[in-house]
């Protein structure tokens, strides 16, 4: 039996991130999400450990220094020296898939969402940290594009996508959907597919990331964003996304728990376009879920919502607005490495 996707649940050793410097499209607003990572890695630091791609023109003792003097517990942070594009980890990190005998690590090519940007060092960066030891467990490279922010799973052999990117030429060429669901049983061991055909939001650029949109909270539930205002440009396709989560089934026949997520009102950039801001972009931790919030009336409703479902994780609010800015929020800065991924965990 081949290994599995595992599920975001599971046990993790660390969450993998990279830092932003003066080269990527940080440059603008460097000192606000410099202040955004830190306040990560504090979070993130005292559960669990993280794994820190930092490019060469970084200095490093200075901001190992700060996160000391901000309270990170700085022997949980490990600081690799990697050439980085940009700071999307839920992209470029690797996905891990894993069974009784242990898990993998599966460096898949990353084009930056369809060659919108340059990727190549973001595409090396899970190579380099091998070579550099950290990683412990196999890093097996697969000649197929995809990004972690495109995929869900309940980690029991079931996939939600979308088809808006999986499909989408920009990636793998044009494969048909019969190629790209072969290609996905044989590297990620998936059995059953749940594609939406309808759901995307504005201002984002990787052609509807699922983890926009509808997330496994555990195997039996799917948390989604639902818009209720009939004049908002997103009212009916997340009303057909609705639609469709509604007629998905698990593997034993019954229909999924799913939780509606308020849609934030909009927030734009400085030049008036809409920001794809989102409370499904959440994060799963060994103890917590983080959740995104962007200072919106709706921001209580969501971390409630996600309260009522999140088990023995406490939901924890983590301030998202200078993110946005760039079009991405917390998960898609993070990836988690599960348990038995780092060397000396």
């Amino acid at each position: 039996m081949s290994k599995k996707l595992l599920a975001e649940w599971s046990p993790q050793d660390a969450i993998q991130i990279a830092w932003p410097h003066a080269g990527t499209d940080w440059a603008r607003l460097l000192a606000d999400i410099e202040s955004f990572y830190y306040e990560l890695v504090n979070t993130l630091s005292h559960q669990q450990q993280v794994l820190i791609a930092a490019d060469p023109s970084l200095d490093s003792e200075r901001i190992q220094a700060e996160l000391a003097r901000r309270g990170a517990n700085l022997g949980n942070v490990r600081w690799f020296e990697v050439a980085t594009d940009n700071t999307w980890a839920r992209d470029h990190g690797p996905i891990t898939v894993g069974d009784h005998a242990g898990i993998e690590l599966l460096d898949f090519q990353f084009n930056a969402w369809g060659d919108k940007y340059g990727s190549s060092r973001d595409n090396a960066i899970n190579r380099a940290i091998e070579l550099q030891g950290g990683y412990g467990a196999p890093l097996r490279e697969v000649d197929f594009v995809l990004e972690g922010g495109s995929i869900e799973t309940d980690g029991l052999g079931t996939l939600l996508s979308t088809t808006t990117c999986l499909l989408n030429p920009n990636r793998n060429g044009g494969m048909k959907l019969a190629e790209v669901e072969a290609r996905l049983r044989q590297h990620l061991g998936i059995e059953r597919f749940l594609w939406l055909e309808h759901g995307d939001l504005a201002g984002d650029d990787t052609d509807a990331h699922i983890d926009t949109l509808a997330r496994f909270v555990d195997a039996g539930t799917i948390a989604y964003v639902q818009c209720n205002d009939e004049t908002d440009e997103h009212f009916t396709a997340l009303a057909q996304m609705a639609a469709e989560l509604k007629r998905f089934r698990m593997a034993n026949g019954e229909p999924y728990r799913l939780v509606p997520l308020p849609l934030p009102q909009a927030i734009t950039s400085a030049s008036g376009e809409r920001l794809p801001a989102t409370y499904a972009n959440f994060l799963i931790t060994n103890r917590t879920i983080l959740v995104p919030v962007y200072g919106d009336s709706a921001d209580a409703q969501a971390l409630a919502a996600l309260a009522a479902v999140s088990g023995e994780r406490r939901v924890v609010p983590v301030n998202c607005r200078t993110p946005i800015e760039e079009f991405g929020s917390l998960h898609c800065l993070t990836m988690q490495l599960p348990q038995g991924a780092l060397s000396d965990a």
